[in-house]
């Protein structure tokens, strides 16, 4: 049976790629030779007609398919079970495990391990360990009363080791978390665009809103304890490349951003990011290529939370079959975002 999550049209786009990330997500089924193999499989490519997707070995073998002797389909589920085990292992812990460990654990030498676990997760073990620290900080801040004892509930071993292991990720200081933003500047200014009215909040660090229709209100609600300053001549120069971004897109990686999310939220914006102009992926493809090809819904959630449009460019995530699915701002500001990039639409959404 085919897996639901993605279907035959994307998967033989996979199949086509020889795209690793969907290397257990499905295999594909060779009719005229009885074979079935990854979909990153290096051996020539099966004209369609003779192909059938399968949702794993199993499904295959019990079509009276056998398993490839060049890509070996099956050890994909090793792979996975393994990565499962170290997940576990390093959730149990609470904090990075040793590389030669975890793959001593698994059967692997550890240069093989440490790229089975990033081709999986779309992290390193230990940067795993690290997003899963800071993930839990994050929590605890919400939760604990006081910062200090927040960080030692995720697992650091004091404040130092906290702010060195999360410089540069959280964006704004450590009590912000808990505090709406107390003792954070944010700049802010509402500009006319061609797609309406937009909103643009800066910390010193960088963009840390960027949405349409939106006014002051939405930063009070974001950030009730931050000092809201409206403009500013420092901010000006920020604001100004904003705007050329999003009336002329292109390269913006150079606009600094001040966000935060979860590890998966993380590792889907960077994906976002890395999307060219003019070119779109589907919900299945950003899912894979942050890690977790089965995490579809999740990644469309970590879409939806992004507190910075166009920037971290969530527009160019569309359906399969090239239907413009959802959009915060509603579909005729993405609509006109992607036209803007030259991406060609269904007429139908």
């Amino acid at each position: 049976m085919m897996d639901v999550m993605i279907d035959a049209d994307e998967a033989w786009s996979a199949v086509v790629a020889r795209d690793r990330a969907f290397d257990g997500r499905f295999v594909t089924g060779v009719l005229t030779t009885g074979i079935y193999c990854r979909p990153s499989c290096a051996a020539r490519h099966p004209a369609r007609g003779n192909v059938r997707f399968f949702a794993d070995g199993a499904a295959a073998r019990a079509a009276g398919l056998r398993p490839c002797k060049r890509c070996l389909p099956d050890d994909v589920s090793r792979d996975e079970r393994a990565v499962l085990s170290a997940i576990a292992a390093i959730k149990a812990a609470g904090q990075p495990l040793a590389l030669a460990a975890l793959a001593a654990e698994t059967g692997y030498s550890p240069s093989h391990f440490q790229r089975v676990f990033t081709r999986h997760t779309g992290l390193s073990p230990a940067a795993y360990a690290r997003a899963l620290m800071a993930e839990r900080a994050a929590q605890a801040l919400s939760e604990e009363g006081a910062v200090t004892g927040a960080i030692y509930a995720a697992g650091y071993s004091g404040p130092s080791r906290f702010y060195a292991a999360t410089e540069g990720r959280l964006g704004m200081a450590p009590s912000a978390w808990a505090n709406g933003g107390r003792g954070v500047t944010i700049h802010w200014a509402v500009v006319p665009t061609s797609l309406g009215q937009m909103l643009v909040a800066a910390t010193g660090k960088g963009v840390c809103r960027l949405s349409f229709g939106e006014g002051r209100e939405a930063l009070e609600a974001r950030f009730p304890h931050a000092e809201l300053v409206e403009g500013g001549a420092e901010f000006a120069a920020l604001l100004a490349q904003v705007i050329d971004a999003v009336e002329a897109p292109g390269d913006f990686a150079h606009i600094p951003l001040d966000v935060k999310g979860t590890a998966f939220q993380e590792a889907v914006w960077r994906e976002l990011r890395r999307i060219p102009p003019g070119e779109t992926r589907t919900y299945a493809g950003l899912a894979a290529a942050a890690g977790n090809p089965r995490a579809v819904r999740a990644a469309g959630s970590a879409n939806g939370a992004n507190n910075v449009a166009v920037l971290i460019p969530c527009h160019r995530v569309i359906r399969t079959g090239g239907h413009l699915g959802g959009y915060a701002y509603g579909l005729e500001i993405k609509r006109k975002l992607l036209a803007k990039e030259g991406v060609r639409l269904k007429l139908d959404d």
